[in-house]
């Protein structure tokens, strides 16, 4: 493509010749099922930081500030994956723009999972040895306030659970998507 523009008695010309567009093949196989699982750690940590705060809320106990942190940072990942709906649309999804906020997303996420790491197995009061003492260590039957009390704690213990698998898989599937962006543009 070639445009050009004279002005009057050849004062300036200007020429533009046209420029190649560089394309990028992204795996969409591989690249759908890292937008599949972000989305689900993403909205599972979203949802139980979002019970346990009406929770935290109900009880009159104050807030940990990681809870949220992580519904922040959850939903800066959803925000990202849909930047990324967005430019797949324009095609314009480039390897640098996804290193880029992956790098800076992982570690959001990582110091999430250290966060709930640390509460979850820490060395002292732990949830991971409450929940092994108080709530997995028995097994009431029966239509009673105490085993719904019991269910209601063990949802609490798995939810925690739930939470660091999410926690984990997240960080790691930003190193992912990280070293699939480099794969990207090396190919390109």
């Amino acid at each position: 493509m070639v445009a050009s523009s004279v002005l009057s008695s050849s004062l300036y010309t200007r020429t533009r010749t046209g420029s190649r567009v560089r394309t990028y093949n992204w795996p969409p196989i591989q690249l759908n099922f890292w937008i599949f699982v972000m989305l689900l750690a993403s909205t599972s940590i979203v949802g139980v930081f979002s019970v346990f705060i009406q929770t935290q809320n109900q009880l009159l106990l104050p807030i940990p500030w990681y809870f949220p942190y992580f519904i922040t940072v959850a939903s800066l990942t959803i925000l990202f994956i849909l930047g990324l709906f967005w430019l797949i649309a324009e095609r314009r999804l480039l390897p640098a723009i996804v290193m880029i906020s992956a790098f800076m997303l992982f570690v959001l996420w990582l110091t999430g999972l250290v966060i709930v790491s640390i509460e979850l197995f820490g060395p002292s009061g732990s949830i991971s040895g409450n929940c092994d003492l108080e709530v997995f260590s028995r097994n009431p039957k029966g239509q009673t306030l105490e085993v719904l009390a019991y269910l209601q704690q063990k949802n609490i213990c798995e939810s925690w659970r739930l939470v660091f698998a999410m926690a984990l898989i997240g960080a790691v599937f930003f190193l992912w998507i990280m070293i699939m962006a480099y794969k990207v543009f090396v190919d390109s």
